[in-house]
């Protein structure tokens, strides 16, 4: 009875805020827009995701969105191992220490500073196109490439913790080991330290895979074209049509319930 009084509260909130919620966001995509009085209809109809389904422009903003949630997964994998390598297998403790908060403090900061300032950055007059002029180079701009570049940054710390956290667990007998019988540093890598981590680089990709793929604010600061967030937005608080954003949203719902299934096939939430 204890347990039961004790995880009530938090089993009430899950089941009424979280999944009813979610059900009414279903409900709604279910529902239409009349086009002479622009008031919403309730009847049930599949007219949302037939549209979606048959239009092109749809089609090519849920690909893009997918794919550069993809991009910025992979290239903060790519970035974050090499640092949590350091963090967690060369690092004194004390180095270990000041990288943690070093990697957490940008957390801290509000996230629309974060933005702005990277907006800052990428202006024609900012500070990346200063730095690139000598060289005849310039920045990306505000284009996809911009928002990629700052999703990256912004997701980064998402994706280090765990996989520090997954190396940090790694007999060094299992690297000794590998050493005695005959392995060099980077089939070791390959056959020992990957494999055991990989469940932990996974964990990371769903902060920065989910993450990418809802956000709506970074594209319509630092970039110049429409991903899945930006049209529920638009149809949300510009054409007032609820019951189509609501079916679009249902997009990256549907999407991160296969990336949530592929990744428990993969060992990751026995790392978060």
């Amino acid at each position: 009875m204890r347990l039961g009084a004790l995880l009530a509260s938090p089993i009430a909130w899950l089941g009424i805020a979280y999944l009813g919620s979610l059900a009414i966001l279903f409900s709604t995509a279910l529902w239409r827009l009349d086009p002479f009085t622009s008031e919403v209809v309730r009847d049930l109809s599949l007219d949302n995701f037939r549209t979606l389904w048959e239009e092109d422009v749809y089609r090519r903003i849920t690909l893009r969105t997918v794919g550069l949630a993809a991009a910025v997964t992979v290239t903060d994998a790519v970035l974050a191992f090499p640092i949590a390598y350091y963090m967690a297998r060369v690092a004194s403790r004390r180095t270990r220490g000041l990288l943690i908060v070093a990697i957490l403090t940008p957390l801290w900061a509000s996230y629309l500073v974060k933005v702005y300032a990277w907006r800052t950055i990428l202006a024609g007059e900012g500070i990346l196109n200063w730095a690139l002029a000598p060289f005849g180079l310039e920045g990306p701009g505000y284009t996809t490439t911009g928002t990629w570049l700052v999703f990256t940054y912004l997701w980064l710390p998402y994706m280090i913790l765990p996989i520090y956290a997954g190396l940090e667990r790694i007999p060094n007998s299992l690297l000794e080991a590998s050493s005695d019988l005959g392995a060099k540093g980077f089939r070791t890598f390959r056959r020992v330290v990957l494999p055991l981590v990989f469940p932990a680089l996974v964990a990371g990709s769903i902060f920065t895979f989910s993450l990418t793929l809802g956000d709506y604010i970074t594209p319509q600061v630092v970039g110049n074209t429409n991903f899945i967030g930006n049209v529920v937005y638009s149809n949300v608080g510009v054409a007032n049509n609820l019951p189509f954003a609501a079916a679009f949203a249902t997009i990256p719902v549907l999407i991160m319930v296969v990336y949530l299934a592929l990744a428990k096939r993969a060992g990751a939430f026995e790392n978060l």
